[in-house]
């Protein structure tokens, strides 16, 4: 699945509808986001809204949906993804079969497989623990590989750093890269975010270079770090980042999954979002 991209071409930037314009309803965040000019969304879990509402947002708008999350389990209890978590197997077949049958209906290309939570948390090396959660997860991604393949869906898997997310399966760039290399499947791809990135390893600009040009990585997502606010402030210089990105003819969908840092005006809903969106504008002059 290539990602080329001529060096003039503007990179192509999704609204997370999930972290963005949430002082509007959720249905409302398609149009907010459209006004301002973003012709890509994403979001955690649709599965939460009425199907057919989403599915009228997106073809009445003209907006593409680029990602979701597969349902991760019961989150409101703790869950973060099934996918590594030994003994759920069937609970975590039956979520991606429905991810999948949903990203048809959607017209969405890529659904993320979160991998849950250790049993052991942050403990250091390769505990029993975790080497049977890491042999559940390889399994159980192997067989969804097959299952996106057969629906012609890319299925993504993303390193969270362990300070937003403790005892997360997976947090680090390396360890997801050589996961998608080992199943070798075109529809198993790295959800790289570089905020989690930056805070696991850094190093960013090197690993956009090792990893982009193998076609191994099926998703950017960006935040300020440490802040997760508008990438335009913080440690990670972007408009480098940016730079970098069209020297490698990146041409892949860049969600903005970051928190805007104004406070929200009761006067002027979705306004929070829109008016920290010069970064927007700067990236693609």
């Amino acid at each position: 699945m290539s990602h080329i991209l001529p060096s003039s071409a503007p990179l192509r930037f999704a609204a997370n509808l999930s972290w963005l314009y949430t002082d509007l309803p959720f249905l409302d965040r398609f149009e907010a986001a459209a006004r301002d000019g973003f012709k890509g969304v994403e979001c955690l879990f649709p599965h939460e809204h009425p199907r057919a509402e989403v599915a009228a947002r997106l073809r009445d708008i003209g907006l593409e949906l680029v990602l979701f999350n597969a349902a991760p389990g019961n989150w409101a209890a703790g869950e973060r993804g099934l996918a590594g978590v030994p003994g759920r197997e069937a609970d975590f077949r039956a979520s991606l079969i429905a991810a999948i049958e949903l990203a048809q209906a959607l017209g969405c290309p890529r659904v993320h497989v979160m991998a849950g939570l250790r049993s052991d948390g942050d403990a250091p090396g390769m505990t029993d623990a975790r080497a049977q959660a890491w042999a559940t997860y390889e399994a159980n991604l192997r067989w969804a590989a097959e299952q996106a393949r057969a629906a012609d869906r890319v299925l993504t898997i993303e390193p969270i750093n362990p300070r937003d997310m403790p005892g997360y399966l997976l947090t680090r760039p390396g360890e997801a890269f050589a996961l998608a290399e080992n199943i070798d499947s075109a529809h198993l791809q790295v959800q790289l975010d570089l905020y989690h990135a930056q805070i696991v390893e850094g190093d960013v600009t090197m690993r956009l270079r090792q990893m982009l040009p193998t076609g191994r990585v099926g998703h950017l997502q960006i935040a300020a770090v440490p802040d997760r606010g508008e990438p335009d402030a913080g440690e990670l210089n972007f408009p480098w980042v940016f730079d970098e990105l069209r020297r490698l003819n990146w041409a892949g969908w860049i969600g903005c999954e970051y928190r805007p840092r104004a406070t929200p005006r009761p006067d002027a809903p979705g306004r929070a979002t829109t008016d920290g969106l010069g970064w927007l504008r700067a990236a693609n002059p």
